[in-house]
């Protein structure tokens, strides 16, 4: 591994995270949650806020 980290600012949710180890979701200036796909995706306030109730990868 050659710990090289890389900025995708993109509304894409899908496309996104289906090639990133590690996302940061942000609301009005600040971090919402942090993490692996998988677990910004179960996030209950990514869920309400930004993707909604019925979002599927």
């Amino acid at each position: 591994a050659r710990n090289i980290g890389i900025l995708i600012t993109d509304h894409n949710v899908r496309e996104t995270l289906g090639i990133c180890d590690r996302a940061y979701i942000m609301n009005e200036g600040s971090v919402l949650t942090q993490g692996a796909p998988a677990d910004v995706l179960a996030n209950e306030d990514v869920r309400n806020v930004y993707l909604g109730r019925e979002f599927r990868m």
